[in-house]
């Protein structure tokens, strides 16, 4: 069988819940993990993703900020997060479907300066990698797993569209590319949109709101990921080669997110 998974940072569900619906009209995946829901648990709008065919759903939710969730058309199983928010944020859910454990996760975005003694932010967010990477060394590599999310970090010199610039500015920090780079040598994980879309072709899944054309001035960034474990390399990796991609045509929709959605299949 083939399982489509997505991830996409919506920035709020209930703004977004008919794109949401023509998304996976569209693009038909199994399971739709999002990130900045932006609402608690009992807000968020179910019956709409029911009608949309992923009635299986499980949801950590927050008052106005953060929250994630995951929607799937196949059941799923309760497992628990690899970890939890220090500052107690909902920015974790987990579930298994058809037998692969799926992480889903939104990272903080680190505030403007690149300090951890000066921006508690900063330091907030390298402490939830490193919390994150000593989790996944502890787990079995060939357990079928996939870390997905916002991960707020564009980890490659054409993950942005300018690596000198980016390296300044919080998201591309050498820093936050040794910390992303801890978090895949942890247990090899593999990099499945990026594994699609070889280096070294640009590869974005965010665009600023502040330009008016965002196609034109291409100042993206890549910061919505899907990892595997070495336990899917098979299920991911079919005829050597990767089925995953961003799509990108999302963001041309009317009043879109500022992140596009990102898919990557496996055969199962």
């Amino acid at each position: 069988m083939r399982l489509r998974i997505a991830t996409w940072n919506v920035n709020s569900v209930r703004l977004r819940a008919e794109q949401a619906a023509r998304f996976v009209d569209e693009a038909a995946p199994d399971v739709l993990c999002m990130q900045e829901i932006k609402c608690q648990d009992g807000e968020f709008p179910r019956e709409a993703f029911e009608a949309m065919g992923l009635p299986h759903i499980k949801i950590a939710g927050q008052k106005g900020w953060h929250g994630v969730a995951i929607a799937s058309r196949l059941p799923i199983e309760d497992t628990p997060t690899l970890m939890n928010c220090r500052e107690g944020h909902a920015r974790c859910v987990a579930v298994k479907v058809a037998g692969v454990e799926i992480q889903n996760f939104y990272i903080p975005a680190g505030g403007d300066l690149p300090d951890r003694v000066a921006n508690p932010k900063f330091d907030h967010k390298l402490d939830f990698y490193e919390t994150l990477t000593a989790a996944l060394k502890r787990r079995d590599p060939k357990a079928p797993l996939i870390v997905t999310g916002d991960l707020n970090i564009a980890p490659g010199e054409n993950d942005v569209w300018s690596h000198r610039q980016m390296l300044k500015v919080v998201s591309h920090t050498p820093a936050e590319l040794e910390a992303f780079d801890a978090l895949i040598k942890s247990m090899d994980l593999l990099d499945l949109p990026r594994l699609a879309t070889p280096e070294p072709e640009k590869l974005f899944s965010w665009w600023s709101y502040r330009a008016a054309d965002f196609r034109k001035s291409n100042r993206g960034l890549r910061l919505d990921h899907i990892l595997a474990s070495p336990g899917l390399r098979d299920a991911a990796i079919v005829d050597g080669k990767v089925s995953a991609r961003v799509h990108d045509t999302v963001r041309e929709w009317e009043r879109p997110s500022d992140h596009a959605p990102v898919t990557a299949d496996l055969k199962l």
